[in-house]
């Protein structure tokens, strides 16, 4: 008689899972068995991203008290919840720095207290700004052009802080390059141009453009990105506050982006950001064995079918 398969009883808490990258990754968890509990305060997340086998704490990162009860008992944290939109961070430092970098702190110190193997948190290629070369990689200088850049490099060295004594808490930091993918959100805080662009295709707009739309971005689909989260969960290699660009490792212009949607496009006034990125995953992969699969053709060609 064949041996019933035993469920995993491991519990891991997944913080903004009832958001673009974190649903994903609360997905990706309950699907390979463990007890997955969201943490998110639906503030910007969707309860309908929430995977109906996950166990919602409809809670705010900002509140450690409750934080640290949900934490409790957890082998493995995975920080994703954020203020991420960068004209916001710009208009309003204060309450985003509360949350990505309170926030953050809150998630470290419930975890260490917790006794829990690894927390991997949601970094941001943010923060290397501009940069004079390309591709980007993990050995540069940060060079954060608005409070969301900064914020999240400051939890990275919260997360390498907490790596050591006296804390001795695993982390590593994933450094994502615009992630995109079903279940983005063109109004929300990844609302990557990808995301823009498809909404406005779908509403019969002209795509708008900002700028000359020869900035580059490198653009990395969201099942990569799950994919490099739980590698970064079971990498015997990292858990020492390490930092690993995730991106695709190649950068295209919007226009390009804008001519793979197809469709009209609309030039606007250009806004601060950096001209132009591109992700070195030479660490990713050697301390990971992480490479991306989907190019940005496959990527665009799916979600045009949706």
């Amino acid at each position: 008689m064949a041996q019933k398969k035993k469920k995993n009883t491991t519990k891991v808490v997944v913080t903004g899972a009832a958001g673009f990258i974190g649903s994903h990754v609360a997905d990706a968890l309950i699907e390979r068995g463990f007890e997955v509990h969201v943490v998110d305060n639906l503030a910007a997340g969707k309860r309908e991203h929430v995977n109906k086998n996950a166990v919602l704490h409809r809670i705010d990162v900002c509140d450690f008290d409750a934080l640290q009860d949900v934490i409790l008992g957890a082998t493995y944290v995975f920080h994703l919840a954020a203020l991420p939109r960068v004209p916001y961070s710009i208009e309003y430092p204060r309450e985003t720095n509360e949350v990505n970098v309170g926030g953050t702190l809150n998630v470290l110190l419930a975890s260490q207290r917790a006794g829990v193997k690894r927390v991997i948190y949601s970094a941001s290629s943010s923060a290397y700004g501009d940069q004079p070369v390309l591709p980007l990689h993990e050995k540069m200088s940060a060079d954060p052009k608005s409070p969301y850049g900064l914020q999240k490099w400051i939890g990275e060295w919260y997360c390498k802080v907490f790596s050591g004594e006296p804390y001795n808490l695993p982390t590593v930091s994933l450094r994502y390059f615009n992630i995109y993918g079903p279940r983005q959100d063109p109004e929300g805080g990844y609302a990557l141009v990808i995301g823009k662009f498809l909404k406005m295709k779908k509403e019969g707009k002209p795509m708008t453009i900002t700028g000359d739309g020869k900035q580059t971005r490198d653009f990395t689909h969201v099942s990569d990105a799950v994919r490099a989260n739980l590698l970064a969960m079971e990498s015997p290699r990292v858990g020492r506050g390490e930092v690993i660009n995730i991106g695709y490792g190649k950068n295209v212009t919007v226009n390009e982006v804008a001519k793979l949607i197809g469709g009209p496009v609309e030039y606007i006034a250009a806004r601060i950001e950096p001209k132009h990125t591109r992700a070195d995953r030479t660490l990713a992969k050697k301390l990971l064995g992480w490479e991306p699969t989907i190019s940005l053709e496959e990527g665009i060609k799916d979600l045009l079918r949706r």
